[in-house]
């Protein structure tokens, strides 16, 4: 309660900054950004549109690290600088980065170099919709993997791959239990992720852990699935804010729904897009039961967020 308070009658830094970026005229905008993929819908997308409100001819540019960049061009009318030598959790100087990539902090207005997304943009929850831009030259990455098909088609991301002081990701024997029951549906997995481990087997799974970039893996779903189910990270962030007609039913599973696209409470843009939320009590996802993961497949609808 005292964080909403504070958030409703603290004066907003960002609107402070902006405001002196009008009277003195900036123009040209540098976002530092070393955090998580989803945070691009969440934090980042909202970030841009207040910039915009506030200086609409501004050019906006992130520095970023290689995996995140294809992220970016999710964003409308941004640019990205990405530096090989960027780790996610470490420390660098932005001088020093700019320079290994040929530019400068004299190329820059304004930088922000530690924005505050959670801070910031707390008055747009509930009210903004991110919408990431979709291309159609990307349409047709997914055949590189596989051609669409008929059927239930099913994708999985089974680890976060991230370290919070609660455990995400559902737990693998029910992920080996899920996939075992899925055969039964005839339906057919795509596997999504970094790390080929745990290692998952069946005439059915599709293992694309560690061989897909992150556009290739936005084709596949949005081509060839027709199901999506992931715990809270980045894949569901950005399936979730394709600003898209497709259908697609997401099974999203959840230990703190005070978290991600629940947080913004907000509609996905995609108006064929169903959403079944599952939350674990305790912040414990192993409550969440495989029946009814399977269950909700079969749903013809959305549902609110359900607690188990």
């Amino acid at each position: 309660m005292i964080r909403t308070l504070k958030h409703l009658f603290v004066p907003n830094p960002l609107d402070d900054i902006l405001s002196d970026a009008v009277d003195r005229g900036l123009r040209k905008i540098l976002i530092v950004w070393n955090r998580g993929l989803g945070d691009i819908a969440l934090g980042l997308f909202p970030l841009t549109h207040r910039i915009r409100e506030y200086l609409p001819q501004a050019e906006i540019t992130f520095l970023t690290r290689p995996d995140l960049e294809e992220g970016f061009l999710l964003l409308h009318d941004i640019a990205v600088i990405s530096s090989p030598t960027i780790k996610r959790g470490k420390s660098f100087s932005v001088e020093e980065e700019l320079r290994k990539t040929g530019h400068s902090p004299a190329d820059f207005d304004l930088i922000m170099e530690k924005p505050d997304p959670t801070r910031w943009l707390y008055p747009q929850i509930g009210k903004l919709t991110p919408k990431l831009t979709w291309r159609s030259e990307w349409d047709t990455l997914h055949k590189k993997f596989v051609d669409t098909s008929s059927g239930i088609s099913i994708g999985v991301h089974v680890q976060t791959e991230t370290n919070y002081n609660y455990e995400k990701n559902w737990p693998v024997d029910h992920w080996r239990r899920f996939f075992a029951e899925a055969k039964k549906l005839d339906a057919r997995i795509f596997l999504f992720g970094f790390s080929p481990q745990p290692v998952f087997e069946g005439e059915n799974i599709v293992d694309l852990r560690g061989k897909t970039n992150l556009l290739e893996m936005l084709s596949i779903i949005k081509s060839c699935c027709t199901h999506l189910v992931v715990p809270d990270s980045g894949v569901l962030c950005l399936a979730y804010y394709l600003d898209i007609v497709m259908p697609l039913h997401i099974v999203s599973l959840w230990a703190d729904p005070r978290q991600g696209i629940l947080r913004q409470k907000v509609a996905s843009p995609n108006p064929a897009l169903m959403h079944m939320p599952f939350v674990g009590r305790n912040k414990d996802t192993s409550r969440i039961p495989v029946e009814e993961v399977l269950q909700a497949l079969k749903s013809k609808g959305t549902c609110k967020l359900k607690k188990f």
